[in-house]
């Protein structure tokens, strides 16, 4: 099915190379191609789940569509009061406006809060910054902002140490949504909680999303969180999109191999369920020096000789559902039911 939500922003060949520099004069020699040609779209109001293993460029993906690191290459759309604004080339002293409308949660709970500041100052900062509250109302303000997010307006006095690891996120949530935007990239927002937090956060979130209609970028390697809270799904290997789809629809029906991959290591809830988990062989390549055609086709079972010299493009093979794999049409692969288990898991607490 169609997505009929307007696109609040779009990304189209992004790159981000990073130098490799030696000697003396710091010389460069190469690039490290963190990000290579992703093309994306969040709807007003959807979550896009991005995943991918470690060092596949889904934090730098984040970072780029936020305009905290300047592209290689590439083109950011962002749709602001009903008009599309190109924000690739703007100054970052310009995008003060866009601060304001797309905000971030960071990994960490315990790195991400400034220790020396007090919970009102942590998330009253932008409040300031922006210059929309100072005094009493700012006080009012994260008050409000407080108990959205579950904490006792009693504790804004204290410092990050005296609180869990998830009430320090649900701070930093109070402190993203503090100026009211409608995108948010939440960066592993939960990996650093215990299970039972990470389902009280992702309640939380969901609950604030249709309250507010914010859009969320979901960086995430665990797939399960992903089914639960995400609407389409991105699938990233080596800095390049492999496959984008409805979530329901990617997980019963995969149509590149390395989704078949990481879908078969999701942990089984079920004692009896004997499928036997895909391993994949070797290393994941140097992103300084990809391989040609096909990046994953060193790693990929179902390979050939096409693998090895074309590189695939990202192509619609069904309605939603982008693939790039030479063989998609062909291969049959196993998918998954989406992982109940956090479904069932109570909101509240902290």
């Amino acid at each position: 099915m169609m997505n009929q939500r307007p696109i609040l922003l779009e990304a189209v060949g992004l790159k981000k190379y990073f130098p490799i520099q030696r000697g003396f004069f710091r010389k460069t020699v190469g690039h490290v191609r963190a990000v290579d040609s992703v093309d994306l779209q969040i709807h007003a109001g959807e979550t896009l789940g991005l995943v991918g293993e470690s060092e596949s460029g889904k934090t730098t993906v984040g970072r780029l569509i936020l305009r905290a690191l300047d592209l290689t290459e590439g083109t950011i759309r962002f749709r602001r009061d009903g008009q599309v604004v190109d924000i690739t080339h703007i100054p970052r002293s310009e995008l003060k406006w866009y601060r304001r409308d797309a905000s971030i949660i960071f990994q960490d709970p315990f790195s991400s809060l400034d220790p020396r500041m007090t919970v009102l100052d942590i998330v009253g900062e932008p409040l300031r910054i922006h210059g929309l509250a100072e005094g009493d109302k700012l006080r009012e303000q994260v008050r409000e902002l407080l108990q959205l997010v579950g904490l006792r307006v009693q504790h804004m006095n204290r410092y990050p140490y005296a609180f869990s690891g998830g009430q320090r996120q649900r701070i930093g949530i109070a402190r993203a949504l503090a100026l009211k935007p409608k995108l948010i990239v939440a960066d592993e927002p939960v990996s650093a909680l215990d299970v039972s937090i990470q389902a009280q956060v992702l309640n939380l979130m969901r609950s604030l999303q249709q309250q507010f209609g914010l859009a969320y970028l979901f960086i995430s390697h665990d797939l399960a969180v992903v089914s639960y809270i995400s609407d389409r799904v991105a699938v990233m290997y080596l800095g390049s999109l492999v496959e984008t789809a409805p979530v329901d629809s990617l997980y019963a029906t995969p149509r590149h191999p390395y989704t078949e991959a990481l879908l078969s290591a999701i942990p089984k809830s079920d004692p009896d369920d004997t499928k036997t988990r895909i391993i994949l062989p070797g290393d994941v390549p140097n992103p300084a020096n990809p391989p040609s055609g096909c990046r994953f086709h060193p790693r990929c079972r179902y390979a050939r000789m096409v693998c090895q010299t074309e590189r695939p493009a990202l192509r619609e093979i069904t309605p939603g559902h982008h693939v790039a794999c030479h063989l998609a049409e062909e291969l049959k692969l196993a998918g998954v039911a989406p992982p109940e288990g956090i479904r069932e898991s109570p909101s509240g607490g902290k």
